[in-house]
């Protein structure tokens, strides 16, 4: 089957480029050799919906004091670093890992609402759905911020 060669077109007459296989006026078929019915139209199968979720980290962590055992809530930055109890002074190396202080679990914000989620360390490096808006996150552990020298 030869291409369209241009030149007029056969149904309204207007002019047309080659390699064309409809009228760009009337949409007739330029070539004879094709038909309406030579396109096959493939099947119609929707993909299926991915989930999408956002990235969390941590804010801050939950610790416990040694000395009184009330539940204190202190920010990240303070990791690595001595604090003192809000509730009796006693002085705290914060770590994670540390025996000393026992940590509950961490807090973020939701990435969707922005509502504070109270989260246990178990949960990292896994996808949760927030409570207040049911969004999927990715509850990653970030690495540590750069210290400037």
């Amino acid at each position: 089957m030869p291409a369209w060669p241009g030149g007029p077109c056969p149904q309204c007459g207007e002019d047309m480029p080659a390699n064309l296989v409809h009228c760009q006026t009337c949409r007739a078929l330029l070539n004879d050799d094709l038909e309406h019915d030579t396109v096959e139209i493939p099947a119609f199968h929707p993909l299926k919906e991915l989930s999408v979720h956002c990235d969390a980290y941590p804010v801050g962590f939950y610790f416990q004091c040694p000395d009184c055992k009330k539940e204190l809530r202190v920010h990240k930055k303070y990791l690595g670093k001595k604090v003192s109890c809000k509730f009796c002074q006693t002085p705290i190396s914060l770590s994670l890992r540390s025996k000393q202080t026992k940590s509950f679990g961490f807090y973020t914000n939701c990435p969707h609402c922005r509502e504070e989620l109270r989260i246990a360390h178990k949960y990292l490096g896994t996808v949760a759905s927030c409570k207040f808006c049911h969004g999927h996150i990715q509850l990653l552990e970030k690495p540590a911020d750069p210290v400037d020298s």
